[in-house]
């Protein structure tokens, strides 16, 4: 499970890292106010970018460690409650 989550992390890396950029370099003429009327926008700017950041983070580091800590725990229920399970099929 360890392997393919690191694979997966490398296939899915370069994909995922160009859309954020692109979409966070298409942002930052909203984000950054140059004129008056555009400083009533940049707010909105910084939150698209902000989120963008978060759900980047989100997708590369806290999805697949949640994923093996899932996994973890189900392992774990199964070696602590298989023995019970096997009992009851065998009734």
């Amino acid at each position: 499970m360890k392997d393919a989550i690191l694979e997966s992390g490398k296939v899915r890396l370069r994909p995922i890292m160009m859309t954020s950029f692109a979409l966070i370099a298409g942002m930052l003429p909203v984000a950054i106010p140059v004129t008056e009327s555009a400083k009533q926008r940049s707010s909105m700017g910084i939150a698209v970018i902000g989120g963008l950041i978060t759900s980047t983070v989100l997708t590369l580091v806290v999805v697949p460690a949640a994923y093996s800590y899932i996994d973890r725990f189900q392992r774990w229920v199964m070696r602590g409650f298989g023995h019970l399970m096997s009992h009851e099929e065998g009734e």
